[in-house]
Parts: C-alpha cells; structure tokens; sequence
C-alpha cells in the first residue's frame, strides 16, 4: 500500500500510546509499520532530498503536532508517552483526526501561528490556505514557516534540557555569534562567576573592551515576574553597568516588560525562550543544515538580445 501521509498517522500514533506506558519514537514507527503492512521496500523510501527516510519523517511531524496539541509528551529526547489529555479524547475519539481537529487546542493554534508571529515573518493571524490554493512558491514558503516553527520547539527543548552551566555557556557563545566580544578567547574571559550578585555573565560589546553587556541567564519553567528585572536592575547598578540582557527559556510578564522598558538609567533587553531558539538557529548555533533547495528562475538578461 502507499505511505500514508502523516495526518492519517495522527490517531494511529496516539492508540500506539493508549496503555499509558512511555515508548521509544523508534518503536512507535516500526509499530505503525507493521499496522499500516509497509513493505521493506516503503520502509526504506527517502525522501526527495535523500537524506530522511519518508516514513519515519511523517511520523516524527504527526507526533510533533500531537504534542503541540497537548495529546502526548515527550519526556526526553526520543521518547514519547501520551497525555492525560489525549487519554480523554481516545475515549471517545474522533472520525478523523487531522490538523483541522487539532485546531480546537489553544496551544496547537498558537504553535501553527508561531511562525507568522516571530521577528522578520509577516504577522497574519489567518488560517493558512489549503495547499491546492497556493502557488508552489506559497507552498514552499508555508511548508519552511512550518519546519522553522518545528524546529525552535526542538531547539528549546532541548536547551530546557541542558544544564545550567552549559546554559550560560550557550549564552556567551550566541553572543558572539551575534557579533559581541570579538572572539571565543575574549568573551570567555569577560564572563564572571555564576551568580556574582546577580549577574550570571559578562561579555565586551565590542573587541578592545570600550563597555560591556552584564548578562543573566535563567532557566525557568513559569513566566519570570517583576521582580528578577527589578533585582537584576539593581546589580547593574552595583556594578556600575548599564546595560543588560536578561534571557530566559520561559516567558515575561507584563510587569517585567514594563519594569525592563521603564527605565532612564538601563538598557535592558528581555530575551525569552521563543526569541532565544529564533536567534539560535539565525545563527546557526545549536543547528546545522540538513538540506538546501534553490528556486530558479529565468535570468532575462541573457535573453536579452534575443
């Protein structure tokens, strides 16, 4: 039979987890194998670009939109397991379950919109047009917000996962990436003690050392309030500093926008987890290139003199 496309997996993959038990990614694909019968030879069908097997891509992104929904889990790395939430909806479960159904989540409605929302993408909360509306060029642009949005949720994760001394090891090395401090050997020698009066990390704005940037970096699972900006305020201004980057892998309150933005005598900028995965793979740190495709089109100069 032909591979079936990855929606066609989504419920499939959720009754895979419906004993509760956590289950290694791999498994799950070789499990919905043998149900959907795939040949050897289905099994080891790439895709176009050569470098992912089919099959198990359209797994990995029906998994990735269940867990967005807030169908399953994924406590680690490779692993998955299924949801309170996707325990109730197995229970009485759905004719079809497509993105259309997922739509009703919240949480997978602002994951669809994430792409349109981030720095540089154009900001349009409208539904995206089935593929059969668009142009080829519309497909391509939408299928890459989609895999880029996929991509900073891994990166977070993952960066989540890492610990706390690799975290601000990450932060210095963005930095540079960035352009600031000239060099690894340069920067690394600006960055003090963790925790030395609330300021996890110094970096030079610029190669001779003319100012620099006191950082604080923090993993949290709950969105950071009020009070950490007002705190870190106050080490700046125990250092004499006056400008900051306060990161974060969760989000910002209100209050901690306006606590960073109210004030005359700092520069603070916020960075919270969604900003920190968009810079991570601007440039290309933590990420590499899995695939590059080139659209072409007729160059009229040439033709000029036709």
């Amino acid at each position: 039979m032909a591979i079936p496309d990855y929606q066609t997996l989504m419920l499939p993959a959720l009754r895979c987890l419906a004993d509760g038990r956590i289950k290694v990614v791999r498994d799950v694909v070789e499990e919905l194998a043998d149900k959907f019968g795939l040949t050897d030879a289905d099994r080891a069908q790439l895709l176009p670009s050569g470098g992912t097997l089919t099959f198990a891509s359209r797994v990995g992104w029906a998994k990735t939109y269940l867990k967005k929904a807030g169908l399953l889990t994924q406590p680690k790395r490779g692993i998955v397991q299924i949801s309170p939430k996707g325990m109730e909806l197995l229970a009485a479960p759905p004719d079809v379950l497509n993105t259309k159904f997922l739509d009703k989540f919240e949480s997978f409605r602002t994951f669809r919109n994430a792409g349109r929302t981030s720095p540089g993408a154009v900001n349009d909360a409208r539904p995206a047009a089935p593929l059969l509306d668009q142009t080829p060029e519309e497909v391509m642009d939408t299928a890459n917000v989609q895999l880029r949005a996929a991509l900073a949720d891994e990166v977070l994760d993952r960066v989540k996962a890492c610990p706390p001394a690799f975290f601000e090891q990450l932060v210095v090395q963005l930095l540079i990436r960035m352009g600031y401090g000239g060099s690894r050997e340069e920067a690394g020698r600006a960055v003090g003690r963790s925790g030395d009066g609330g300021i996890d990390g110094i970096i030079n704005e610029d190669r001779l050392g003319l100012d620099a940037i006191y950082l604080q970096a923090k993993r949290w699972e709950g969105s950071v309030g009020e009070g950490p900006v007002r705190d870190f305020k106050g080490a700046l201004d125990a250092k004499g500093a006056q400008k900051g980057v306060f990161i974060t892998t969760s989000t910002f309150t209100p209050a901690a926008k306006d606590a960073a933005r109210n004030s005359r005598s700092y520069k603070i900028v916020l960075i919270d987890g969604a900003r920190l995965a968009d810079l991570m793979i601007e440039h290309d740190l933590g990420v590499s290139v899995a695939a590059t495709y080139q659209l072409k089109r007729i160059d009229s100069d040439f033709f000029a003199d036709e």
